[in-house]
């Protein structure tokens, strides 16, 4: 007798209603935190994949945080800068972007950055060990000017806040539920959690987003969570929307092993 019911809040939870741009194609990646093997895996992953499928206007989007933790941020940030002159790229701003570039005037921020992994963007740059662990915060902000280019801080400054594409809205961390995308604040769009994850009802838009680790993919009815924790879990994962359709492509460490997943997600 309770099966219409479950059947009830499955389809409620699963439909998605949801339409990428007519014509194109989008694959949006989490949260890659300086997992260059796992974003080269990926970025090769995405690019044979497009191959395959028919012709299609074909966008990537970053959903930001590509650096802090992992051990490779220089170089995350130099791969999706050179993608983005192969091809259409667009970026989103991270929480950790923000700290980062904050950080070389602010030592209070440079402070709560290296407790969240800045360290570990830091050395990528080639920064001796020892120099910086024997060296002030002050100090720590001369080298971080001497080592990082002004390349890599416009770079990342050029990064979007949000990206409305269909009926789906790609933002980093969320959105501040029953506030209009035009009047959403950047702190919430790169910072916000609870208040966000924990709201039920319908917005104006599907919302793709990052910052939360989850351990796979997401998928609600009006949002859908891809951070997979590339640091932490050796999962990346890219979500692939077409039409009213959803695919994942994921590339996964084992041991010393790269793998590429593909499945389509439960809608």
């Amino acid at each position: 007798m309770f099966e219409p019911f479950r059947q009830f809040f499955k389809s409620k939870k699963t439909q998605p209603g949801a339409q990428a741009p007519a014509g194109e194609r989008l694959y949006v990646i989490g949260d890659i935190h300086g997992r260059l093997d796992l974003f080269d895996a990926l970025i090769e992953a995405v690019e044979a994949d497009d191959r395959q499928q028919a012709p299609a206007t074909t966008t990537i989007i970053l959903l930001g945080d590509l650096v802090d933790r992992g051990p490779d941020s220089a170089g995350v940030i130099g791969r999706a800068r050179a993608w983005q002159q192969q091809r259409p790229v667009r970026i989103l701003a991270g929480n950790h972007e923000e700290m980062f570039l904050e950080s070389f005037d602010d030592t209070d921020v440079l402070r709560h950055f290296l407790k969240h992994g800045g360290r570990e963007t830091i050395l990528s740059y080639g920064v001796d060990r020892k120099s910086y662990l024997d060296c002030s915060l002050d100090e720590l902000q001369g080298l971080m000017r001497r080592h990082i280019p002004a390349e890599d801080t416009d770079f990342l400054r050029s990064f979007e806040e949000y990206i409305q594409l269909g009926d789906y809205v790609f933002v980093h961390a969320g959105i501040n539920p029953g506030v209009p995308l035009a009047e959403q604040k950047r702190r919430d769009m790169l910072w916000i959690r609870e208040r966000f994850l924990q709201h039920t009802e319908p917005h104006s838009h599907i919302v793709v987003h990052g910052h939360t680790i989850f351990t796979d993919v997401d998928e609600q009815h009006n949002r859908i969570g891809i951070d997979t924790g590339a640091y932490r879990n050796g999962r990346l994962t890219a979500l692939v929307l077409e039409g009213d359709t959803r695919r994942i492509i994921q590339t996964i460490q084992t041991g010393d092993t790269i793998a590429i997943e593909k499945r389509n997600t439960a809608t």
